[in-house]
């Protein structure tokens, strides 16, 4: 499913993207021995605006779900 919204959902796809990019910038700082406060403060605003994305992203899925049965 997260393949054919990959390649037909241009939303979906730039959300795709974008949720990536936050879990990469999550993961540098994870690998980072100490976290500076600041570092720590970003790490969470990372994350969460990476939750929002993912729940934007099961939303568009949810949707072409429900599509998918009302043709069958």
């Amino acid at each position: 499913l997260m393949q054919r919204l990959w390649e037909e959902d241009e939303e979906f796809r730039q959300l795709k993207e974008e949720h990536t990019w936050f879990h990469r910038k999550v993961e540098e700082l994870d690998k980072k021995p100490f976290l500076t406060p600041a570092e720590r403060v970003k790490r969470e605003e990372l994350k969460k605006r990476k939750l929002i994305l993912k729940d934007k992203m099961e939303e568009i899925m949810a949707a072409y779900r429900h599509r998918l049965e009302g043709k069958e």
